[in-house]
């Protein structure tokens, strides 16, 4: 019984000793045949934007040379826009990253205008804003976790106010009391990327004159670089707008001004318009 046991034991030991150098020869092996991966910018874009805030995604791309997928193991990640950090997201973990390929890993972070200046319209004049990312990525490999590093600086588009603006008004219904005017409103989106416009409403005064109130309702979404034309229909008076009764009676030119306001996502930016427009019959 005892050489029995013995012997079991060596052959124990032995096939111990051989799954050992087994798999210090599969590690050696893998370490040789895997190829590191390659992590690098794309780009930064806005995947949606307001006058109230945007979301900024930051876009690397994974070059995965080997035949076999990876995951996501750990993210730590970090946004600043204009030297103050911003809410980030980060790509869910056990992402799979695929193999003889290369993967887009995003990272979205919000900016609300509102967090990082005081007065919201004046950072929505400035043309760009600074943003800064730090932190690191790792994924699952065969020879184990691999970090890289997500330093960046750079800039994203600020959006801009719409353009809005006047065509001339056409007259109608005219009576001896006032007149019905149809005012076209141009609206031009003077962004890259879409932007919702809530309303656009105002007093409006003509020769002076204050006329009434006009209001465009919910426009949606402006198409980037796209202009809306609207057509507001105002009844004026002419005992409350003496001054434009002339110009509304027989049609001419009048000084049209609108003291109002832009609403989008939230944020309502301020319209001064001042044109003098002909008004037609």
């Amino acid at each position: 019984m005892t050489m029995k046991k013995n012997r079991s034991l060596l052959v124990l030991a032995t096939v111990s000793l051989a799954l050992l150098a087994g798999c210090a020869s599969l590690n050696k092996f893998l370490k040789n045949a895997f190829k590191k991966p390659q992590l690098t910018f794309k780009t930064a874009r806005l995947s949606k934007a307001s006058l109230a805030d945007a979301t900024v995604d930051l876009v690397y791309q994974l070059d995965n040379p080997n035949p076999l997928g990876l995951s996501l193991a750990s993210v730590s990640y970090a946004f600043f826009v204009e030297g103050k950090q911003v809410v980030a997201g980060t790509p869910a973990k056990g992402l799979n990253i695929a193999a003889n390929g290369k993967s887009e890993l995003v990272f979205p972070a919000n900016v609300k205008f509102a967090d990082i200046v005081p007065v919201v319209q004046t950072f929505l004049n400035k043309d760009s804003a600074q943003y800064k990312a730090q932190g690191s990525v790792g994924f699952n490999t065969p020879i184990g976790v691999i970090s890289f590093p997500l330093e960046h600086e750079g800039t994203f588009e600020v959006p801009k106010i719409p353009q809005v603006q006047f065509d001339s008004p056409r007259i109608s219904n005219v009576t001896l009391q006032g007149a019905t005017v149809e005012f076209p409103l141009m609206v031009k989106n003077r962004n890259s990327f879409p932007l919702p416009v809530a309303s656009i409403n105002g007093a409006l005064k003509v020769a002076g004159a204050s006329v009434g109130n006009l209001s465009t309702g919910d426009l949606g979404t402006l198409e980037a670089g796209s202009t809306r034309q609207l057509t507001l229909p105002l009844k004026i008076n002419f005992l409350s707008a003496a001054a434009a009764a002339s110009a509304l009676r027989s049609g001419g030119n009048a000084q049209v001004k609108m003291d109002g306001q832009l609403l989008s996502g939230g944020q309502n930016v301020p319209l001064d318009i001042s044109q003098l427009l002909n008004f037609k019959r």
